[in-house]
Parts: C-alpha cells; structure tokens; sequence
C-alpha cells in the first residue's frame, strides 16, 4: 500500500483499516515509510482522532513487530506495574522485590526520565555497576533467579513504537491518549503478563494534570489490557507534590533502600504506602491474594522480615551491581556536594508544593535530561523535608537541596521558592489514591 494513500485517507478524517495500519508499522520497521511520511500521519492521528478499534489493532501491531516474551516456564504468575511518570516516584524499586517475594515473577521493562520526571533505568543506574541493558537471555536469567529484573527497551520489544514514539517526542504528538495506550501496552504486553497495575499519576507533576484526563487514560489503558487477555487494573494518584522524601536518582534509590531496611523516615511513608497498595492489587489480581487486606498482611510480612530487601540485593548481584549498598545505603549518597537548605521565610502550614517546579529543579541541577541523548548527573537531588499541611516556623527547614556549585545553589533557592506556598490556615494533604478502575 502507498504511504501517501493511506496518509491522505486519515488526513481527511477517515478510520484506517486493520491491513492499512499493518502496512503503516510495517514500513516503520523495514524502512518503507520515510520519516516524513510517519511524522505526517501520526499528526493526522492527533488531528482528527483514532477510533477504539484503530487504538487496538496499532497496539497489537506495535507488540508484535518485535519480541512477545515467553515466561511459561517459570511456574509462578507473571505481573508487572507501570507508571506515567511523576516527580519522586520510585514505586518500582519498592514494588518489584516485593512482589517477587510473594512468589510473582515480575519482568519489567522500564524506562529513562525526561523533561521533568524521574526514569527507573536512570535510579538504577546510580547503584554502581548496575547494568540495564540486559539480553533477552539474561533478561529471563535474573527473572528466574531471584523473581524479577529491570532492563530497557530492546531493538527486539515493540521497536516500532521505538521509532515513532522519538518521531511523536519531536513533533509535540505524544499527549494523545490512544497514541499513549498504545506506546505503553505495547511494551508492557510484550512481557507476556498475566496482570498488569497501572499508576496513573493526575496533578500539578503529572504529564496530565486534569483529573478528568486521567481518568480517560487510565480506562482506556484498562480496556485495552483486557482487550489482549491481561487482567489489569488502573490507580489515579496524586502527584501535586512531590512522592515521599526525595526527588533525584541516588537519593530515590537511598530512600527505596531506607524503606525495603524497615528504616525510613516519616516523609518517606506515602512511598511506601502507595508501594504497599500497588502490590496488594497485584496480588489479588494474580489470584495469591483473595482480597487487599489479606494481600496488605503478606506484604507486611515480607517488608518487615526483611525478604523483599534479600529480593532486592539478589537483583542488583544479578545485574552486576554493588549490592552492599542494601548493608550501608549511605554509599548512595555522595558527600562531596553542596548541600543548602531552603528555609520558610514565614509561619504558616504548607498549602502547596509545585511538584512540576521542583522536577524542573532537579533537572536544572543536572538530574534529568529535556532530551534523551542528555546526559545526567545521578548524585543531584532535592530532599522534601516538609510536606503539604505540615506547620512550619519562620527560619525551619522546608527541603534541602544537593547540587555542584554553589551558583546552582542560589538559583534552585530562587526557583524552589516559587514551588511553595505558606498560608495561615492548615491544609489538607492530598489524597495520594484519587481513584481506580478495573
């Protein structure tokens, strides 16, 4: 079929047909389609809209233009969690050996931050040694050897979804919810899953920060998972505010660590507690659980005995990093920075924290990348010492900043500034769970 052919048909608002949109991912995977071509018809796409069906069958072309993983003989039920991304959300490094101690086998394909929100490859990254770039081989290895592995895309999982999303990236297309259904189920049902838990984050850090937006992604993307035989089940969560203690590669990580070793602070807690509930609705979908408060009591178990951090150090061995670091989590934290607090200049309680502002703050100091081939600086971070309805004096400590020089001390002060709010009445801490849908 020609590419212009079937360009035109949607430039003018037509629905494509299923062997149309196969030629379309098959010409972004062989070559056929130039870039020009593929730009043209997914801003055709954005323009005049994809029907339920067309959302489907481009997902289901996307999946299978590459690898669909086979876990079938691992004898456990395969279970996986994805987020849309916030500011401070390290759920992953939380969730995934705490599920695999519950006897899940956990394959998860992850991804790299960029613009204001953190990526799980890039945490990882901080632990010294760790390798996310894992074959296919190695991949099921460390799956089966200590119930889940975290690794990038491959050339070899959805790669026309690969292509197109960097296309989408640099032609402002991507927030486009079945564009977006079909980027991330491509990915994730490759996994060859049995359940799938979505978070999907709504609020000032989110990519979405209308309520009523996530609620249409979060349904769409449930649809789509049944549609392909996966159980799966989606969570609208906060993210006004930054989640938990710390924003920023290794001091995320330190944080997950602090938290798997049963010792974290109290900030830290609402890390936790959306961890602990993610995996509880895990559980439940895979069957090992009958209902979430029985799946609460097997997770408490397994955090407090210490087997999700044992998860944790047999994973970071595997992928061939330093897994002392489950022993001294001190390790993560490089002593050599400049370190500033921000003080509240008043009295008051906390009413707001822009969590967008703070994301652009840690990747201002060299935390994250506004483009993919930037690279980052995995020690930088923002500690989140008070939080939303908290009371707070003139002088106290509102969160302390890491950075290199003390020039982009002064500018983060500036900036962070602006992300708080101080008034006198107390607020109320938002809702991290807003909603679900199964």
């Amino acid at each position: 079929m020609r590419p212009q052919n079937i360009i035109e048909k949607k430039r003018d608002g037509k629905a494509l047909s299923d062997a149309e949109i196969a030629s379309f991912i098959d010409g972004v995977c062989t070559g056929a389609w130039e870039d020009y071509q593929i730009t043209a018809l997914v801003m055709a796409m954005f323009i005049n809209g994809l029907t339920t069906n067309e959302q489907n069958v481009i997902t289901r072309e996307m999946l299978h233009s590459g690898k669909v993983m086979d876990f079938s003989d691992i004898d456990a039920p395969k279970a996986d969690k994805h987020s849309t991304g916030g500011v401070g959300d390290k759920t992953s490094l939380i969730i995934a050996p705490l599920a695999a101690s519950c006897g899940i086998a956990v394959p998860m394909i992850s991804g790299r931050g960029l613009g204001h929100t953190g990526g799980t490859l890039d945490k990882l990254e901080s632990i010294k040694g760790y390798n996310v770039n894992l074959s296919t081989e190695r991949f099921r290895h460390v799956v089966k050897s200590c119930g889940f592995a975290m690794t990038g895309q491959t050339e070899s999982i959805a790669p026309a979804d690969k292509k197109i999303y960097a296309l989408r990236d640099a032609t402002a297309t991507v927030p486009y919810i079945p564009l977006i259904v079909a980027s991330i189920m491509s990915k994730k049902l490759a996994e060859g899953l049995d359940a799938l838990i979505l978070d999907v984050k709504t609020g000032l850090g989110a990519f979405m920060s209308r309520f009523e937006d996530s609620v249409k992604l979060a349904e769409a993307l449930v649809m789509t998972g049944k549609e392909f035989g996966v159980r799966t089940e989606a969570v609208i969560t906060s993210m006004d505010q930054p989640l938990g203690q710390f924003v920023g590669n290794s001091h995320e990580v330190y944080e997950c660590v602090k938290i798997l070793r049963n010792e974290m602070s109290e900030t830290a807690r609402e890390t936790l507690d959306l961890s602990m509930d993610l995996t509880a609705r895990m559980l439940v979908l895979t069957g090992l659980a009958d209902d979430a408060s029985e799946a609460r009591n097997i997770l408490r178990a397994k955090h407090e005995s210490g087997e999700a951090l044992e998860r944790f150090r047999a994973n970071i061995a595997l992928q061939g990093g330093d897994p002392s670091v489950c022993d001294n989590p001190e390790k993560l934290i490089e002593r050599d920075l400049v370190v500033l607090d921000l003080r509240a200049e008043s009295g008051g309680y906390v009413s707001a924290i822009d969590a967008l502002k703070v994301g652009e703050v840690v990747v201002s100091l060299g935390g994250g990348r506004l483009k993919a081939s930037d690279d980052i600086d995995p020690c930088v971070g923002y500690e989140c010492v008070a939080k939303i309805g908290d009371s707070v004096n003139e002088g106290d400590i509102l969160g302390r900043v890491s950075c290199r020089t003390l020039d982009q001390a002064a500018q983060a002060e500036a900036a962070l500034r602006k992300a708080y709010s101080i008034s006198s009445s107390r607020a109320e801490s938002p809702a991290l769970i807003r909603d679900s849908v199964g």
